[in-house]
């Protein structure tokens, strides 16, 4: 266990030193300063687990000394010390968010055991947070009131209570995995299972066994039979992202299990009936793979009974403080050590002009390398230069020049390339921005001969 921190402001530098002796013994590491002054100094460069203060010093007192502490962490409990005419402003520290109060002389064994419930009380406080923020986690993803959200969850409501079959598009971590757990939840089968496979995650041959299950000796290895995810998932609700991958000879398999209700397992030659809500994802354009031949065209349309769309983040900036808040408690839940509290205004509006190929899962990432590599109480836009150049510096808007009409082609290569840059490079996500072939966007951004 980390060793547990303590600053102590006393002008009285002889008994906080003896408090500093005393909370040493108990396993604190202590640091005494002289005045009030010198503890909002100490503050600032490091946030301890605990501050003792003095009410009264001769430079700052001890209600300045509080609200430097709760403006670098309001968690950090601090304890005043005060004179037995001073417990009304001792009260008032208590009001203004102090976590106890000593009427001076106090007896050292009295302050250490302040001193650990105090810290015990943070520690709480940190775990509820923590699962706070692990119930909320799973719909991170589906945070916002922006008014293409809104529809959504107004759709959720009311397809969560059929058992057809759902078809989820969206790009790349957008949280379509998060909308069918949404879908799972506020529905009938929220107390069965809810399984999830990615599609391209596995060969065929282990994606045909891991979703329809084998028999003892079906191949080699095949030591004991397995059941699969169809009826492992019995009574409940089996998500299969990225489906538009899925080999040609497994979507002849999953259409009799979404026409018929049965599987196959295996190296069996007996079916089995199954009672289990398919939801689907894909991030491709699953009607040109159904024009191409490389989807089935009676499977799309078993898998698209309900299609629900997923935004993605550059259509929601709104959206973006409140996923920011959250992903923000989250990283800090998960990384308690850091220093980081919070993020300036201007580093928000930064993060909302950014184009986000990567999504709501690109914008958790950066929060959490933040937090990470964050050294102070707050981050700005300078760290955020440091940190992650690539969304500091997209953020121009588009514009043309203004002493002269450009041609349409022209205009047509500005804008492709201005949409390549906001997606940090990426011509596949820019094309798919764009609403273009990715080979259309490679033929227009080829130079001219």
């Amino acid at each position: 266990m980390s060793t547990r921190t303590v600053l102590i402001a006393d002008d009285h530098v002889e008994m906080a030193r003896l408090l500093a002796d005393k909370l040493r013994e108990e396993g604190w590491r202590p640091r005494v300063v002289d005045g009030g002054k010198a503890a909002i100094d100490a503050v600032a460069s490091s946030v301890p687990d605990l501050v003792i203060t003095d009410l009264r010093m001769p430079d700052v007192d001890g209600l300045d000394v509080l609200d430097a502490v709760r403006a670098q962490d309001p968690e950090v409990p601090v304890i005043i010390m005060t004179a037995f005419g001073e417990v009304e402003t001792a009260i008032e520290a208590m009001k203004r968010g102090a976590w106890h109060y000593v009427v001076k002389p106090a007896r050292l064994d009295e302050l250490a055991l302040h001193a650990t419930r105090a810290l015990e009380h943070r520690t709480l406080r940190r775990v509820n947070r923590q699962l706070r923020v692990e119930t909320r986690s799973r719909m991170s993803a589906l945070i916002g009131k922006s008014t293409v959200m809104r529809d959504l969850y107004a759709l959720i409501e009311r397809v969560a209570l059929s058992s057809a079959a759902v078809l989820i598009r969206g790009e790349s971590g957008s949280g379509k995995e998060l909308v069918a757990r949404a879908l799972h939840e506020a529905g009938p089968r929220r107390e069965r299972p809810f399984l999830a496979i990615n599609c391209t995650a596995l060969p065929e041959s282990l994606l045909e066994s891991e979703l329809f299950g084998h028999t003892r000796g079906a191949f080699t290895g095949a030591m004991t039979a397995r059941p699969g995810l169809f009826v492992e998932a019995t009574g409940g609700t089996l998500f299969l992202d990225e489906v538009g991958d899925m080999p040609a000879t497994l979507q002849a398999k999953l259409l009799r299990v979404v026409q018929q209700g049965e599987i196959r397992p295996v190296g069996s030659d007996e079916s089995r009936a199954v009672d289990v809500r398919v939801i689907a994802a894909t991030h491709q354009n699953l009607e040109q793979r159904v024009a191409d031949g490389s989807f089935r065209h009676d499977l799309f349309y078993r898998l698209d009974v309900v299609p629900l769309a997923v935004p993605p983040l550059r259509e929601r900036p709104e959206d973006i403080p409140d996923l920011v808040e959250h992903f923000l408690a989250a990283a800090r839940a998960r990384n308690p050590h850091s220093p980081v509290v919070r993020l300036t205004s201007e580093i928000v509006t930064a993060l909302t002009r950014y184009a986000w190929p990567g999504n709501v899962r690109e914008l958790e990432n950066l929060i959490e390398r933040l937090v990470v590599v964050g050294m102070t109480a707050e981050i700005g836009v300078s760290e955020l230069s440091a940190i992650a150049p690539a969304v500091h510096g997209n953020q121009e808007r588009f514009s043309l020049p203004r002493d002269r009409l450009s041609t349409l082609r022209e205009v047509e290569e500005e804008y492709i390339g201005w949409a390549i840059d906001r997606c940090g490079g990426n011509k596949t996500r820019a094309a798919e921005i764009l609403g273009i072939d990715p080979s259309t966007l490679h033929r227009r951004t080829r130079p001219r001969k």
